[in-house]
């Protein structure tokens, strides 16, 4: 309220000196200065408004617990020593090799496995295997690659001691089929009548011959050459 009674007041007292001078241009320009500084003073001023900061606190009430009803079952198992070996030698079948392997109770392993390669060659890997140092094989190779290289084997089969069977000559007849008895059938040609009209008769034209007379020009004589 105070404020828009200070701006009527400056207000008019500004209009009252404008009108005391004659420049009205001038005066017109002040005068809407002054207006707008007026309707500027005139508009209330409100501090801005202060929230209380809002924080949710999530307290979930629901805690499940999962408690399995079985017991997991431990895969750890102690070591159990062991030991196996066979091998395989088929000379048909070109099959050569074995194998060989043991283990202790403290889960050390060790084997070698021999296999008989096609070019000749025989491959041998020994290896060992524990807890601390893995997998670790070992592989050697014996003899000379032949790449014609072929089995001494060489199966050989007897002849066939049976005969071949001789089967006899079919004693069936052919079969013999009379002729047809059947007659051809016989056509008689059809007649027809010759055709009853009579050919048109046109008389003789009647126009003359035309006659033209004989040419009245005179052949051209030309004088004999001199020579």
């Amino acid at each position: 309220m105070v404020a828009n009674v200070l701006a009527s007041v400056l207000f008019t007292i500004l209009f009252k000196e404008l009108s005391r001078f004659k420049l009205y241009k001038l005066n017109m320009k002040a005068f809407v200065v002054a207006a707008l500084i007026a309707v500027a003073a005139a508009v209330p001023q409100y501090p801005k408004p202060a929230y209380p900061e809002y924080k949710p606190e999530y307290k979930p009430e629901y805690k499940p617990e999962y408690k399995p009803a079985y017991k997991a079952q431990s895969y750890d198992n102690a070591p159990h020593p062991y030991q196996f070996a066979w091998a395989v030698h088929d000379d048909p079948s070109y099959n050569d090799f074995k194998h060989e392997e043991y283990a202790d109770d403290k889960g050390y392993v060790k084997g070698s496995y021999q296999t008989l390669l096609p070019d000749g060659r025989v491959q041998t890997v020994t290896y060992t295997a524990d807890d601390y140092t893995g997998y670790v094989a070992d592989v050697q190779y014996s003899g000379e690659a032949k790449y014609d290289y072929k089995p001494a084997y060489k199966p050989s089969y007897p002849e066939p001691s049976y005969k071949a069977p001789a089967y006899p000559a079919p004693a069936y007849k052919a079969p013999a089929y009379p002729a047809p008895a059947y007659k051809a059938p016989a056509y008689k040609a059809p007649a027809y009548p010759a055709p009853a009209y009579k050919a048109p008769a046109y008389p003789a034209p009647t126009y003359k011959a035309p006659s033209y007379p004989a040419p009245s020009y005179k052949a051209p004589s030309y004088p004999a050459p001199k020579y």
